[in-house]
């Protein structure tokens, strides 16, 4: 039984064939009773271990935020890579892009680091411009490259546009008059962060405040924090942002379009040879998901209120990547769920699990090293073993990361919702029921009258 299937008969939406051509409610059913089932577990060992109520709200508060910022990332990435064949592995540059032009665009003109004083509407708007407009400049080049080549092609943009901003030249520059900056090193502070003006825009909509209060009124009975229902506000809306962004992309996919750009994945020369400016498609591809990586960066790194070069390492794109592979690449269902499994089970996980022990207070002191530790689970000292592994929780989490994903390529290397062998063609090419034919056929002959 696939991955697909079980979890289509966990969440009651079993059906045959496999694909993002198959019902949307399916689909939908699929990654609720994933989130459920990891709502269900966090719960369950905060419980068990004996988590405060605020903690465990506000983690499954953080698992929702970076399973919906993963999401839109992962979804634009494989508008490039699972759609077109793209391999972009310059992700964490176009999101660089998009979010210092927003930090640039919304800045006073008076701050440390000075800017154009914009609302964050237009800010928004332009950091997704200049992530498009920077995806034309290196599409036009670099897309006649092989996939391998474009993918070192991509990564070196990403490096380059790094380190652009982390220079001192444009820690601030005067362009027609007009001061602006990067910070250079220091940063740059967003004024106007997307998690505190998106949320008080939300929740003072009519109708949708009374829902809100609603909800925060639960949580405060709680005990729960301020901070940590506004953590809850600005993940609900990231939802739905990734709910917008799945849309898209299922309509792109299901366009004309769409069929063109997986046409040229499969096999460019056919393309070509139809007719198609396979150019012209790669690079309208690669503008879009380009776009969408701006926005995605604006939404999750715009959110923390300050931002520097170090904040869009190449390690970014790395676990973006590897959520694709874990979803599988061509199926946006299977983006959101690899987005979830990578940022609930591989990345928060581990962190939750360790601060519950770190706040129990009743780990011995930890080993000095990792031969140590393991020199103490052999000897049975499971609590020293497991001081060390929360003093040492970030490297190890990289390591159950890289365990993960070669298990997955031995096993199932495409994805655990993944195929690129779904119909490229606007209608069913399913062969009818050759039994039915016959019989009609026999009946016609004999008059129609059975015995």
């Amino acid at each position: 039984m696939s991955v697909r299937d079980y979890l289509g008969r966990l969440t009651g939406t079993d059906r045959a064939g496999t694909g993002d051509d198959e019902p949307v409610g399916t689909d939908l059913g699929i990654v609720v009773g994933l989130m459920l089932a990891v709502y269900v577990a966090f719960i369950a060992i905060g419980i068990v271990l004996g988590y405060d109520t605020n903690g465990i709200v506000n983690a499954l508060a953080q698992v929702t935020f970076l399973t919906a910022v993963y999401a839109l990332v992962v979804l634009a990435l494989n508008l490039h890579w699972g759609y077109t064949g793209l391999f972009n592995i310059g992700v964490a540059g176009f999101m660089a892009v998009g979010t210092y032009t927003m930090a640039m665009a919304t800045a006073a003109p008076d701050a440390r680091v000075p800017g154009l004083g914009l609302p964050l509407w237009a800010g928004m708007l332009l950091g997704m411009a200049a992530a498009a407009i920077i995806g034309l400049v290196a599409a036009l080049p670099a897309l006649r490259l092989r996939a391998d080549y474009l993918a070192i092609v991509t990564i070196a943009l990403s490096e380059i546009i790094r380190l652009t901003y982390l220079s001192t030249t444009f820690q601030s520059f005067t362009i027609a008059g007009t001061t602006l900056g990067t910070g250079g090193g220091s940063g740059i502070g967003i004024a106007q962060d997307p998690d505190s003006v998106v949320v008080n825009s939300v929740t003072n909509l009519p109708g949708l405040n009374v829902l809100f209060d609603a909800f925060a009124g639960v949580l405060f009975d709680m005990g729960v924090q301020q901070s940590v229902v506004n953590n809850w506000y600005y993940a609900f809306v990231l939802l739905v942002v990734v709910v917008a962004y799945y849309w898209i992309l299922q309509r792109i996919g299901h366009s004309p379009f769409g069929r063109v750009l997986k046409s040229i994945r499969e096999d460019e020369d056919v393309a070509r040879a139809l007719g198609k400016n396979t150019r012209l498609f790669k690079i309208k591809s690669f503008m879009v998901g380009c776009s969408l990586m701006g926005l995605a960066g604006i939404l999750w790194f715009g959110s923390y209120g300050f931002i520097n070069p170090n904040t869009f390492l190449p390690q970014v794109t790395f676990f973006v990547w590897i959520a694709l592979i874990i979803g599988g690449a061509g199926s946006n269902t299977g983006s959101v769920v690899g987005a979830a499994m990578f940022a609930a089970v591989l990345f928060e996980l581990p962190r939750y699990l360790a601060s519950i022990a770190d706040q129990s207070g009743n780990l011995p002191s930890a080993p000095q090293n990792f031969a140590q530790a393991l020199g103490a689970l052999f000897d049975l000292e499971v609590l020293a073993f497991l001081s060390y592994a929360v003093d040492n929780i970030a490297p190890l989490r990289l390591v159950l990361v890289g365990v993960v994903l070669i298990l997955l390529m031995q096993n199932r290397p495409e994805g655990l919702m993944g195929h690129r062998k779904e119909t490229a063609a606007s209608i069913g090419l399913t062969r009818p029921d050759r039994s039915r034919e016959t019989g009609d056929a026999t009946a016609a002959t004999d008059g129609g009258a059975d015995e």
